[in-house]
């Protein structure tokens, strides 16, 4: 296997991790948005950074003003923006808006050296946003209603960051994974002014609500964004990028599994269009051409 096929299968275990986030987050309780952000970042960037002291590469986080700009500025600024447009706008369709994410990785990819933006990778990439569009849907019409057009901006924003992040990060690709402790870190210190601006403190009820927020810290909300930095820096990122549409299906199928929902026609379409999707977007993955031998 090649170091670029084997990065990206790094990265696309961050779209597992993120698959887990529903079922998680329902299982933590009602925290507002700010505080779970802050307490989830704060347990990946405090175990992040304790692993970094303990291994003598705390050092690693000196990197410059620009690394730090975009780092922490995709991680809090996604978040905060994403959270901002289900505040201003029907959570249905602020999702579905934010989720043009993996498409745009997929357009934008184009743009950076040595990556060539092929046919198969836009239709891999519209396919999976159909079947997302089904998933968070459920397979209804939507209504755009222009007095929450500040929440459709936020989501624009909140998928225009992600994509950027991605991106980005691909041109700072000498910048080691292990700066994403500091990101995290970061992140979940600027949730707290945040969360104490807009939101009343909720604490977790019982054994269960903490083990979830425990895991959200350590994978969904830790451990994926490390993968994905490395994917996003030495794998396919436009496979990435159309395979990201994995995750509302899985996410959707996984708390199906544990009773908070049931299998109806629009999650089997979507879980067919998604596939296809990532099938048709991993072709040149998938299907390796044998080179050509001389007579």
């Amino acid at each position: 296997m090649s170091h670029r096929a084997l990065a990206t299968l790094i990265g696309l275990t961050a779209i597992l991790m993120w698959a887990a986030l529903g079922l998680m987050t329902a299982a933590s309780g009602r925290l507002p948005a700010f505080q779970m952000n802050a307490m989830a970042f704060g347990i990946s960037g405090v175990v992040a950074c304790a692993w970094l002291a303990a291994t003598g590469r705390l050092a690693v986080l000196r990197q410059p003003a620009k690394v730090w700009a975009l780092g922490v500025g995709g991680l809090f600024g996604f978040h905060a923006l994403y959270f901002t447009s289900l505040r201003l706008a029907p959570p249905v369709e602020a999702n579905l808006v934010n989720y043009l994410w993996p498409l745009l990785i997929v357009v934008f990819s184009g743009l950076l050296p040595g990556e060539r933006l092929k046919p198969h990778h836009v239709i891999g990439a519209l396919l999976g946003l159909l079947g997302a569009a089904v998933i968070v849907t459920r397979g209804e019409s939507l209504h755009i209603d222009p007095a929450h057009v500040g929440g459709y901006l936020a989501a624009i924003g909140s998928a225009l960051t992600w994509a950027g992040y991605s991106i980005l990060s691909r041109r700072l690709g000498a910048v080691p994974t292990a700066t994403v402790a500091g990101f995290c870190l970061a992140t979940a210190l600027l949730s707290v002014p945040c969360h104490l601006a807009f939101e009343e403190t909720v604490w977790p009820r019982g054994a269960l609500q903490w083990v979830a927020i425990v895991g959200l810290g350590l994978f969904p909300v830790g451990l994926a964004f490390f993968v994905w930095d490395h994917g996003v820096k030495r794998g396919d990122i436009q496979v990435l990028g159309a395979a990201s549409y994995l995750s509302p299906l899985l996410s959707t199928l996984l708390l199906i599994l544990a009773g908070w929902g049931a299998f109806t026609a629009p999650v089997g379409f979507a879980a067919v269009a998604i596939t296809l999707g990532a099938m048709i977007a991993s072709k040149d993955l998938l299907i390796r051409r044998r080179p050509s031998v001389e007579p």
